[in-house]
């Protein structure tokens, strides 16, 4: 890799505003925000003026120095990034070029984009579909890019609108929020399934017909299988309660799973899989193949996107992370919070 050739009228600044986790003397992990220098940027083909980044979970978890996320300290979270390229050693990107990044190893293996600029391979990087903004990429970020896997495993598994209804869980989060909104828009019969009274009418916008709670969606017996109720189900949560769904699926449904907040046990008899032929698909949006992230991102920037995409976002500044983080970390945060980087 190289550090990439400048455009003709833009030299990369000394220093840059960053959000920065370093591990302090009593042996805490503090974030905040510093300039460093730009010349600590990591190794790599595309040089990236971040315009935009976003607010996940696993940031949150970075910027507290969790072992899981981060392989050492000081550190930049942001998984997420939109921008312009400012220097290329690649010839797929050229010196003002809009991009977009989610996953691969921003944020976690590398620095990552809750600063000014980044330097990554060009194999990470997807050309800004036509028809987004760099700020709306960011609404929809690693939460918009799994949702989009998840739907389209329902869809190559023959799960669709006339299959019956499907059912999101944590929809008042990042990825179920926009999983509604996709399966919305493509006409399904949504139920979401929320710990958050206040998402209600957010989530029957984005195309809900019906808000359950979490004590609703959640089935504590033994019993090795429940009422044939869903044809599809998008997962966020894990734990009991897709233990639930899974047990809930009628013949030859799809489960797709990607999250575990709820808890990483998963106790199922084989029933549901052998007696009524679930699926059960896992979805990692990490390291899916950049090629086929390109044709996600086209269809969510077109027949895919949401009917209230800005209405999931709020947006703040670098200077407002630390805050943030702390709700993000208390699960207050609904929908989406985007990154004003510049």
């Amino acid at each position: 890799m190289v550090p990439g050739r400048n455009s003709a009228d833009f030299t990369l600044p000394v220093t840059m505003p960053a959000m920065m986790a370093s591990q302090q003397a009593d042996g805490s992990v503090d974030c905040q925000l510093t300039e460093i220098a730009t010349d600590r940027l990591p190794p790599g083909d595309v040089t990236i003026r971040v315009r935009y980044s976003s607010l996940n979970y696993k940031d949150a978890l970075a910027s507290q120095g969790h072992a899981g996320v981060v392989r050492k300290l000081p550190h930049i979270p942001g998984i997420d990034a939109a921008g312009e390229v400012v220097a290329s050693g690649s010839p797929q990107f050229s010196p003002g070029q809009s991009v977009v990044i989610t996953g691969f190893g921003l944020g976690s293996d590398q620095w990552g984009a809750h600063a000014q600029f980044i330097r990554v391979p060009a194999e990470w990087l997807v050309p800004l579909p036509e028809g987004l903004s760099l700020r709306q990429a960011m609404i929809y970020g690693t939460a918009g890019m799994t949702a989009a896997m998840c739907v389209e495993q329902l869809l190559a598994n023959d799960i669709s609108p006339s299959s019956g209804p499907v059912v999101v869980t944590g929809a008042s989060g990042g990825v179920g929020s926009i999983a509604v909104g996709i399966l919305g828009r493509l006409g399904f019969e949504v139920a979401a399934v929320s710990g958050k009274p206040a998402a209600a009418e957010l989530l029957t916008g984005l195309g809900a017909s019906r808000i359950l709670s979490r004590e609703e969606a959640t089935d504590r017996s033994n019993r090795p299988m429940l009422k044939a109720t869903w044809a599809g189900a998008v997962d966020t949560v894990g734990g009991s309660i897709l233990a639930t769904i899974v047990r809930q699926m009628r013949y030859k449904g799809t489960v797709t799973a990607c999250g575990l907040v709820a808890g990483a046990e998963l106790p199922l008899t084989v029933y549901p899989f052998i007696l009524r032929g679930v699926r059960l698909i896992g979805i990692d949006s990490g390291f899916y193949p950049i090629e086929r992230r390109a044709a996600l991102w086209s269809k969510l920037a077109t027949e895919w996107r949401p009917a209230m995409l800005e209405e999931l976002a709020e947006e703040v500044s670098l200077q407002d992370l630390p805050a943030k983080i702390e709700e993000i970390l208390q699960g207050k945060i609904i929908g989406r919070t985007i990154v004003r980087v510049d």
